[in-house]
């Protein structure tokens, strides 16, 4: 059993259901079971996923000292993952906001409050590296100082940079060139994926790199084998909502990757495990 350092955000999240994009301006509205709210953010997702595929998880965030902070922090406890190391230093925990359509689309709107302006304890993260033999470090500020830490290590670094639409992006560049598996979305490339995964490998040079398709699958580039092909989605039941399809497909493939050291074996289980 794998143990696995993930360091990233979680935030209480609240889902709606509607009926279409664009959406009509109506005073009131009343979907029946169509609002949820629950423990999520990126680091919480990947968290969970890991767990559930069975790898021992030290999780890093930070939250809030206050109501939303405690249901977090709760939510942790039922969901089997420590929350040692998730610390409460923020003037107020993260929340979100997530309207989907039956279609799959989805429209998010996060407040981050002051999670950007806030540093993780370095020694926390080091003594949780130190038991680690993968670091997973989300794409939120207060990672960003541990990817040359946990590259100094030795340990391999895995982040997903999401909806990216430029290759020298400011905020994104410096785990980009820290990945060893490095994900990203088609969303917002400004060209085809297989010329982005192209000039990410000719430029940054990670080992890994998967564009997620959405409904059409992922593309996976591997630098040694000079592989780049698309695999495509497994489509095993209807689609409710594709909120955290990335995030599975991120952690899946990490999870399998990291037994098996076969990136071809693992995407096609990471997409499997996506559209469930």
């Amino acid at each position: 059993m794998a143990q696995v350092l993930v360091c990233g955000l979680i935030n209480i999240e609240t889902t709606l259901k509607i009926d279409g994009f664009p959406i009509p301006y109506t005073p009131a509205r009343y979907p029946f079971f169509g609002v949820n709210s629950t423990v999520s953010g990126v680091g919480y997702n990947i968290a969970l996923a890991l767990h559930t595929l069975g790898d021992r998880v030290d999780f890093l965030s930070l939250v809030g000292d206050d109501f939303a902070g405690k249901q977090v922090l709760d939510g942790l406890r039922d969901s089997g993952i420590d929350p040692d190391r998730v610390l409460a230093r923020l003037r107020s925990t993260p929340q979100s906001v997530i309207l989907y359509d039956g279609d799959g689309r989805r429209s998010i709107h996060t407040d981050l409050k002051d999670v950007q302006e806030q540093v993780y304890p370095v020694e926390v993260f080091e003594a949780a590296l130190g038991e680690c033999s993968l670091a997973v470090l989300a794409n939120v500020n207060f990672s960003r100082p541990f990817l040359q830490l946990a590259r100094r290590a030795g340990k391999p670094v895995a982040t997903d940079v999401h909806a990216i639409g430029d290759l020298e992006d400011g905020y994104n560049r410096d785990y980009m060139a820290s990945a060893d598996i490095l994900f990203q979305s088609d969303e917002n490339l400004p060209v085809s994926p297989e010329d982005w995964v192209r000039q990410v490998l000719n430029r940054y040079g990670p080992e890994i790199v998967v564009v997620g398709l959405g409904a059409e699958g992922a593309l996976l580039g591997v630098r040694s084998d000079r592989f780049l092909e698309r695999v495509p989605a497994a489509r095993v039941r209807p689609v409710v909502s594709t909120i955290g399809a990335g995030d599975a497909l991120f952690s899946s493939f990490v999870h399998f990757y990291h037994q098996s050291r076969d990136p071809y074996d693992s995407i096609r289980r990471a997409v499997l495990f996506a559209g469930y």
